[in-house]
């Protein structure tokens, strides 16, 4: 999944994108409300990591202008302010959740995975479609309880699929949910991906995982039965 962040302090902007991408995340950076009202417009992110004291337009005009753009995917704020009527204001502007800083790296994950979660209408991290279960927190998956080993980016594919069941997902927009903006497009990577899934969970085509749809993408054809 791909997430924005928009924090004006390039060392804790680092800190946090290492520490999302480490847990497999693509991450976008932004060190001013003007370039990530930008960036958040130009994509469809899955969630947003926005500071209220940015530069150039604060952070309670950026979430304001996202969501009157209908950027509807999730933000948490992130503040130095101890007032709670600056996290009422952002909250009233759009924003889902707040951390005041300063914040352990441990509860910013957990606040990014309970939003995520949130935004696919699951109650928690285990979401189970038929014999395959997902741990959306861990990062793992399972074939009829038995742990199956995945790549982070073959997870990543898996779960974004997964969690748009029964849609067709083009190339382009599992590419630009997945992967840093210098991923090579045009690359067969992701049919890499896409086979490598099919032959570790669905290896004699029994349970019919992933179809491909011709001139649209790719469709993960099992329900979800529980989560």
């Amino acid at each position: 999944m791909r997430l924005l962040i928009a924090e004006d302090d390039p060392a804790l902007s680092e800190s946090i994108a290492s520490q999302l991408k480490s847990a497999g995340f693509a991450c976008d950076c932004a060190l001013d409300g003007t370039d990530g009202l930008y960036q958040g417009e130009e994509v469809d992110y899955d969630l947003a990591i926005i500071d209220l004291g940015l530069p150039g337009l604060d952070g309670i005009s950026l979430i304001r202008a996202l969501r009157q753009r209908q950027r509807n995917y999730p933000v948490l704020i992130l503040t130095a302010r101890d007032a709670w009527q600056d996290k009422v204001e952002g909250l009233e502007a759009g924003a889902d959740d707040y951390l005041t800083k300063p914040f352990h790296p441990q509860e910013l994950m957990a606040r990014v995975h309970a939003l995520l979660r949130r935004s696919h209408g699951l109650a928690q991290s285990k979401v189970r479609f038929g014999p395959l279960e997902l741990d959306t927190d861990a990062k793992t998956v399972a074939v009829n309880g038995q742990m199956v080993e995945l790549t982070g980016y073959e997870y990543n594919t898996l779960a974004y699929l997964a969690l748009n069941a029964g849609k067709a997902i083009s190339k382009t927009e599992l590419t630009e949910h997945l992967y840093a903006q210098d991923f090579d497009r045009d690359s067969n990577v992701i049919e890499v991906f896409i086979g490598r899934l099919r032959k570790k969970l669905d290896p004699d085509g029994a349970l019919n995982l992933i179809s491909t749809q011709r001139g649209l993408g790719y469709r993960f054809n099992l329900s979800r039965s529980g989560g």
